[in-house]
């Protein structure tokens, strides 16, 4: 797994095997003691791309038809956090939701990406949590507002290789103070990622490091001051995070 850290003044990326943190780049093959590191996040995304309503369970909940295109949106990467930092509850909110999601980081700066060439330019997976002010996103009739809240872009704490895992069929959970809210499976996924990935490079160029978020299952549900969430997906690991 890949992380990205801080050691006093120090920021690099890094190994990660167990407890330990081999250094890259200016602290190359450098050993560290993951306790003593504080994890950043592990992509500087120069955006987040989003897909709305993309598992099937969750459109079955809504009692929603299901999408026969991608419905994208985007947040901004000023909104990004790492694991244990603090997502702020803006005070013009009164419903603030989680939303478990796959992260795809891109690895390639790429364009017009084909089906079949997908696997080429995917650095590799993680855990993302897509907050959400609901009051605003349902007062405004459209996203940006609700989406966008500084900490509101939680990603995280490593990047797993794409190489060493098979997104197609893993588990993805969310809990709330260790209550869990979201049991489901990227099985359930409505438009897989290679598909994905077609579809938005079609849009817009992907630089190395841009985040797809690719969808939340069913469960979501809301947040409050004092609140630990969690993303918990299989083969990746746990997203953590405190609400303030």
């Amino acid at each position: 797994m890949l992380g990205r850290f801080r050691y006093r003044d120090e920021t690099f990326y890094g190994n990660v095997d167990g407890n330990k943190v081999i250094g890259k780049g200016d602290v190359e093959g450098k050993a560290f003691e993951l306790s003593e590191l504080n994890v950043l996040p592990p992509t500087v995304p120069t955006k987040i791309i989003c897909v709305g309503l993309n598992y099937l369970d969750h459109a079955i909940e809504m009692d929603m038809p299901v999408p026969k295109e991608p419905i994208l949106f985007l947040k901004p990467p000023s909104a990004v956090i790492g694991h244990t930092d603090k997502i702020i509850y803006p005070r013009v909110s009164e419903q603030v939701d989680f939303e478990a999601e796959l992260a795809v980081i891109i690895g390639k700066r790429c364009k017009n990406i084909k089906i079949s060439n997908a696997s080429d330019v995917i650095a590799g997976y993680t855990c993302f949590n897509d907050v959400t002010a609901r009051d605003l996103q349902r007062r405004d009739g459209q996203w940006t507002r609700a989406k966008s809240f500084d900490t509101f872009a939680p990603v995280g704490p490593f990047i797993v290789p794409a190489a060493d895992i098979d997104p197609e069929n893993i588990y993805i959970r969310s809990r709330v103070n260790g209550e869990t809210k979201q049991d489901s499976s990227t099985s359930n996924l409505i438009f897989e990622i290679p598909y994905l990935l077609e579809f938005i490079s079609k849009i817009m160029t992907l630089e190395v490091g841009d985040i797809i978020a690719t969808g939340t299952p069913p469960g979501v549900s809301s947040l409050h001051p004092g609140d630990v969430v969690e993303i918990d997906i299989e083969g990746i690991g746990i997203l953590k995070n405190e609400v303030v």
